[in-house]
């Protein structure tokens, strides 16, 4: 029984070869791997793992990921400290970029400067919030999420996590390497009332910034003020149907930092 139980457990976590290669931009050829011809080595990169049942909704780190006010992406952001090409006995990579890179969370530390001193780093969140059972939303395409938004959607009393997926994930503006400040977010009003009337701890988004580009700072200061609520920001919502999930949501331990990439996944 014991051996049975086993191989049922591995099978359930073993992946097929065949998983198509990540794109560029969902739904265009792959241009992404990487080939060695001397080794005939081909890395599969996928959205998708465990037979359907595990989505990655974390975006790749590359030179072309949109940067908040960049014109032209992220830049060089990785370089080789040591190489083995060069002699080394090993590569070693090296990278800068701002912890707001990419999919990443915020702390309340990044929009509270006393909450900044006293310590409320990525660290310090809390990992019941950012693990657990969550549903992913479909919003109006025609409007940034106001408060009058959030009534009709009727969230029920006793979600906790929910991701929003916008217009953003329609138009691919994180697969663009320029900066778009007409992505939709979240108004001040809608934020107030999602504080006041639901019980949502982790609130996520399909571009940059949770708030609406008109609405950025004032929509920080309602989500963060209580330090009870953690936003996720940038999303890779694509091609997954709204519905309820697992979410796992992991960002670096970094101690002193207000925000950290994060590497996030969907579990039917």
């Amino acid at each position: 029984m014991i051996s049975l139980l086993l191989l049922l457990l591995l099978s359930s976590l073993s992946t097929t070869s065949s998983t198509a290669a990540y794109p560029t931009v969902p739904g265009t050829a792959d241009t992404s791997v990487y080939a060695s011809v001397k080794d005939n080595l081909i890395p599969i990169r996928r959205e998708v793992y465990g037979d359907g049942r595990i989505f990655d909704i974390s975006h790749r780190y590359t030179s072309s990921l949109p940067a908040y006010g960049s014109d032209s992406g992220l830049g060089q952001f990785l370089h080789h400290a040591t190489s083995m090409k060069n002699g080394s006995i090993a590569n070693v990579s090296e990278m800068k970029l701002s912890v707001h890179t990419g999919t990443h969370v915020d702390a309340p530390g990044h929009f509270y400067d006393h909450y900044f001193d006293a310590g409320f780093d990525v660290d310090s969140l809390d990992l019941g919030v950012l693990n657990g059972l969550g549903l992913l939303i479909d919003v109006p395409r025609d409007s940034n999420i106001t408060a009058e938004v959030m009534r009709s959607l009727s969230i029920p009393k006793g979600v906790t996590r929910v991701l929003f997926r916008t217009l953003n994930t329609d138009r691919k503006l994180m697969f663009k390497s320029q900066f778009d400040s007409s992505y939709m977010g979240f108004t001040k009003d809608g934020a107030e009332w999602l504080v006041k009337n639901t019980d949502i701890k982790l609130v996520g988004i399909d571009y940059l910034s949770i708030g609406a580009w008109t609405d950025m700072i004032s929509t920080h200061l309602v989500f963060l003020e209580s330090k009870e609520i953690i936003v996720a920001e940038a999303l890779k919502l694509d091609d997954i149907e709204a519905g309820i999930y697992y979410v796992n949501c992991l960002p670096l331990r970094l101690v002193g930092a207000e925000g950290s990439p994060a590497r996030c996944v969907l579990i039917k």
